[in-house]
């Protein structure tokens, strides 16, 4: 941190503790033998003193380095009491023009951590008048003292002042790289973040297809809490084409020029169950290689969905379309051939038979009913799908039954036909959606009264335990064992000729499936052909 211009970091602290913790013994051992007369010196003021001096290098040496500062203050009393002692034994024990005075570069060194410029320049200052009061004191007794203070001093300073320089130029790229790791790793910490909040599965991989980077939704998508990092990308996923064709994930990536999106791959498990993949994958070209106009690859980035629903959507709603746009064609055209013909004969002859003209109308407005029916099985499929009018209200279900038995009860009477009620005691109630519930029934019984030539229809509830189950009974043709696994299906209708002497879209049941779904119920059937069928659904009981 800084403060007030004083730069305060470990480096700084721990150069301090290293200075006095080398400094001080080599110093107080010059000393020990200036005073046993093994070095000679004209310095010494006394033995006394210089073994004084020495043992308080030893003991502040000692002290600084395992008792660590607590605060700026403390470190820069330590550095200034350091500079106090060296100034003291090279002033009145050792002198200037000797070996040890190149120590005096590491206080320049941790002067320099802790105050810069300012630090370097008072330690030279301190160094130069601690030299030149020096001179002053000996210069009568040695007046070559002088120069070689001098010498040694202006040594000292330019190897300083050179080694400071080549630290902080240093330490200047040190700072400058340690500047960019940092961005660097904010930068990684941003991609990470963001490929983690993707809801889509994200890869990045090197130019080999081993994986470097993935998110959470990579695994939810290979189905695995294994880590996927250092795994070659093309291991993991078993790709196939629309026509069964076996792809190489890492085949695609090498092909891949530029961003690509592709959504006609299957992956499949290895329990054998298979997705539609939507994948985007990109070459990375690092910046280096644009410099170097080199085509340098960096690797690859992968983005992958499951859209296995959205396709299996898109596919039916183009097969739904198609199958309508049939089945409305069929109609249409009869009821406008019909019409033209009539209006031909009309103009023709003035006096066409009645039986005609009465043929010709019934047809066109049978055509005109079924048109009808098909855009009110569509209208009811189509609420069904958004989920319109689906709020679910408390309904009493003998009520309900009532209501439908009446509501049809005449409509059998046309088709001379029985439309019984059979109801138990205490239904109670449901809670769905009246708009559902009613198609469903409606579809039920219109359908029984249809396709039952004699006999009767028989809306029937019970209950059993909180569970009211629901039938309609009817005494007709019945439905063959092949054709009850494909009647649910759209737009399908048996080839069974008493069923094509009627009019129908093919959409009732597959409606009625729809309606079911949204009921939270499925469809029951029991049919024997010729013997009649029964159509049922369960509903809890409130």
């Amino acid at each position: 941190m800084d403060k007030g211009g004083i730069e305060y970091n470990h480096e700084a602290t721990r150069a301090v503790r290293i200075i006095s913790v080398l400094v001080g013994p080599i110093l107080a051992l010059y000393s020990v033998l200036i005073v046993v007369g093994i070095i000679p010196s004209t310095h010494q003021v006394s033995p006394l003193f210089a073994v004084t001096v020495a043992s308080l290098w030893i003991g502040v040496s000692i002290y600084y380095y395992f008792v660590p500062a607590k605060n700026v203050a403390d470190e820069l009393i330590r550095l200034g009491l350091i500079h106090v002692l060296a100034l003291i034994m090279f002033l009145f024990v050792i002198g200037f023009a000797q070996p040890l005075t190149p120590l005096f570069v590491l206080l320049f060194l941790a002067s320099n951590l802790f105050l810069r410029r300012v630090g370097i320049a008072v330690s030279v200052a301190l160094l130069v008048i601690a030299a030149g009061i020096d001179c002053a004191m000996l210069y009568q007794t040695y007046p070559t003292i002088v120069i070689e203070n001098g010498l040694y001093v202006f040594s000292t300073i330019f190897l300083g002042l050179a080694v400071v320089a080549f630290v902080n130029a240093q330490e200047t790229k040190r700072r400058a790289l340690a500047h960019s790791q940092n961005r660097e790793r904010l930068q990684y910490d941003r991609l990470l973040t963001i490929i983690n909040n993707l809801t889509d599965a994200a890869f990045t991989t090197d130019e080999k297809g081993t994986i470097l980077m993935y998110n959470a939704a990579c695994l939810d998508l290979l189905d695995t809490n294994e880590s996927l990092k250092s795994k070659n990308i093309g291991d993991l996923f078993s790709l196939t084409d629309t026509a069964k064709n076996s792809q190489s994930l890492v085949d695609i990536l090498h092909d891949a020029k530029k961003a690509t999106r592709r959504d006609d791959l299957n992956h499949t498990y290895s329990d054998g169950e298979s997705v539609r993949l939507e994948i985007t994958y990109a070459p990375i070209r690092s910046s280096f290689s644009l410099r170097k106009r080199k085509d340098e690859l960096g690797g690859y980035i992968l983005i992958m969905r499951d859209v296995t629903k959205q396709k299996s959507l898109e596919e039916e709603r183009d097969e739904f379309i198609s199958v309508v746009s049939h089945e409305l064609r069929t109609p249409i055209t009869i009821v406008e051939g019909t019409l033209s013909n009539l209006a031909v004969l009309m103009n023709r002859d003035e006096k066409a038979s009645e039986k005609i003209i009465k043929s010709s109308v019934l047809t066109a407005h049978d055509q005109v009913l079924y048109l009808a029916k098909m855009v009110n099985d569509l209208s009811t499929l189509s609420r069904a799908e958004r989920g319109v009018a689906d709020a679910p209200e408390a309904i009493d279900v003998a009520e309900l039954l009532h209501t439908m038995h009446q509501r049809y009860e005449k409509d059998a009477e046309a088709h001379h036909l029985h439309l019984n009620l059979d109801i138990q005691p205490k239904l109670g109630t449901v809670m769905v959606s009246r708009l559902y519930i009613e198609e469903l029934l409606q579809n039920f019984i219109t359908n029984a009264i249809k396709y039952t030539k004699e006999g009767s229809v028989t809306i029937a509830a019970s209950r059993h335990k909180d569970m009211v189950t629901f039938s309609v009974k009817d005494t007709g043709i019945g439905i063959g064992r092949t054709d009850q696994n494909n009647i649910f299906n759209k737009f399908y209708r048996s080839e069974d000729y008493r069923i094509r002497e009627t009019n129908g879209t093919g959409l009732g049941l597959y409606v009625s499936t729809k309606l079911a779904h949204k009921l939270h119920t499925r469809i029951k059937l029991s049919s024997r052909l010729n013997h009649g069928s029964t159509f049922s659904f369960e509903l809890p009981v409130e």
